[in-house]
């Protein structure tokens, strides 16, 4: 498939209602961090994006809200997919954009590369889709805070082992840091800047 034709098909086939469908999802996902939820829509991104971070994106995404992409997904079909099915525009700076998306095994940097927000507007910030190859049968982390009773445990699997202490930083930042969707094929769960995020021990 040539990469005109792979840009112009592959997104909702109802933009209207498989959108509304996906926020739905989003927001319960946020409400309820380390929920996993699974993308109902039957859309076919070009690899290597996945459905769940394409599904977001033709969600969230518009020509208001610049998008960052890891270098593995700049150099596919997918820069041209998102600004046929979204217009949202792309940038080249970590720190201007209000989504990054970030292929499966590709390197993490600093949180603190992206937008954090204001005081006065904390959520003019990055929102950061990461691609895993699964999110049970990893290491298993607790989860606590707003949205969760007691301890909600996920067990992802390929976040590099610098990821807690990224994490805490972030939440440092309070009400400012960035948020986080883990996703992998059809399936993603949400990390909020207020969620504390701790290694268990197996």
């Amino acid at each position: 498939m040539g990469l005109a034709t792979e840009a112009l098909t592959g997104g909702f086939a109802d933009p209207v209602f498989h959108a509304q469908s996906v926020f739905k999802m989003l927001m319960d996902g946020m409400a309820r961090p380390g929920t996993i939820q699974t993308a109902g829509p039957d859309i076919d991104p070009p690899a290597p994006f996945g459905i769940a971070a394409g599904a977001i994106a033709l969600t969230l995404c518009d020509h208001d809200t610049s998008v960052w992409l890891t270098q593995g997904l700049a150099k596919s079909a997918v820069p041209d997919w998102l600004g046929f099915h979204t217009g949202a525009p792309l940038t080249a700076e970590k720190a201007d954009a209000r989504f990054a998306f970030i292929e499966a095994g590709a390197a993490l940097c600093s949180f603190g590369l992206f937008a954090s927000g204001t005081q006065e507007y904390p959520d003019r910030s990055t929102t950061l889709v990461i691609e895993l190859p699964a999110l049970e049968g990893g290491r298993r982390l607790a989860l606590m805070g707003p949205g969760i009773k007691g301890v909600t445990e996920i067990e992802p699997v390929g976040l590099p082992e610098t990821f807690l202490r990224l994490w805490t930083e972030n939440r440092a930042l309070f009400p400012r840091g960035i948020d986080i969707v883990l996703t992998s094929g059809k399936r993603f769960l949400w990390l909020p800047r207020t969620t504390k995020i701790t290694a268990t021990e197996i």
